[in-house]
């Protein structure tokens, strides 16, 4: 079997140790040093003695640094490796410039990326520095009004193939942004969605969970947004929700009756949100929530 061969059961199955040592051994003979390294991890994985574990570690250590640079370099301009398996780039950061879709189109178009952070631009940073600076203005509320959200249109135009991990948080697109996020195209593999700081409220909730792209995300990291109950309701569409963070949304009690009539609510092991979140009238329903697990009933009597 051929490298790409194996690249595609690795792309799909990255557990595959036994594919992994064949495609080391094709990569060793082709003066791939990735090939020793596949070795060295998978001998570091099956050691059980502490004095080899070092010895196998320190010898890793050496390799990747020696060849780190040349692996970078792999990478399309612009694009940065922020994790890597036996050397190989799973999980990259791109910044949002008018650059940025063909750069993670690349980026997504081989080896083993199934992960991808997208950060604010240096237009977008600069902005928020600028307003930020300034008093904030405020709301009838007394609630001080949020920043504009950065251009985000593109966001529709991109194509997240079968990453696994999307990463946006701090990139302020609001829900103009999570709109255009909803119609791109994807093989809706992801499973783990990182929304904080983004300036989401309920509309752009609604276009997320609607969207097939988000229909297997297990992990949803909400914090900070502009949720109220009526957005916790539409995460509902969620149903294979096991981690949900939604601490600073003023979802109040309609929210945490949202939470218990979910349908992941038998299944959820990690729930983040703070009292003022939720109110004390949130708090007691969260509490006697028969269908939650222990666990998080427990916790919610404790608060």
């Amino acid at each position: 079997m051929g490298v790409a061969s194996l690249e595609r059961i690795l792309r799909a199955d990255p557990g595959d140790l036994g594919t992994w040592r064949a495609y080391g051994e094709l990569l060793r003979e082709q003066g791939d040093a990735r090939g020793s390294l596949i070795e060295l991890d998978l001998r570091l994985a099956s050691e059980v003695r502490d004095d080899r574990r070092r010895a196998l570690r320190a010898e890793i250590e050496l390799l990747t640094q020696e060849h780190r640079e040349r692996w970078d370099a792999e990478l399309p301009e612009g694009v940065q490796a922020v994790a890597r398996l036996h050397g190989f780039a799973t999980k990259v950061v791109v910044a949002w410039e008018p650059e940025a879709p063909a750069r993670i189109a690349e980026a997504l178009a081989g080896g083993f990326v199934t992960g991808l952070r997208i950060r604010p631009g240096s237009a977008a940073e600069e902005a928020d520095a600028e307003y930020f600076d300034d008093e904030p203005d405020f709301d009838e509320h007394d609630m001080p009004l949020p920043p504009p959200p950065h251009e985000a249109d593109a966001l529709a135009d991109l194509d997240l193939g079968g990453i696994r991990e999307l990463d946006l948080s701090y990139f302020r697109f609001a829900d103009p942004g999570a709109r255009c996020l909803a119609a791109a195209t994807s093989t809706g593999r992801i499973d783990t969605l990182d929304l904080r700081y983004c300036g989401i409220g309920d509309d752009g909730m609604a276009a997320l969970a609607a969207s097939p792209n988000f229909a297997h995300v297990r992990r949803l990291h909400l914090q900070r947004n502009r949720l109220t109950g009526e957005g916790v309701r539409e995460l509902a569409r969620f149903e294979r929700l096991r981690d949900l963070d939604l601490r600073y949304n003023h979802i109040g009690a309609d929210g945490a009756q949202a939470l218990v009539e979910a349908p992941f609510a038998g299944s959820l092991r990690r729930l983040l949100a703070h009292r003022q979140d939720v109110t004390d009238a949130g708090v007691r329903i969260l509490a006697s929530a028969t269908g939650f697990s222990s666990a998080l009933r427990s916790f919610w009597r404790s608060v």
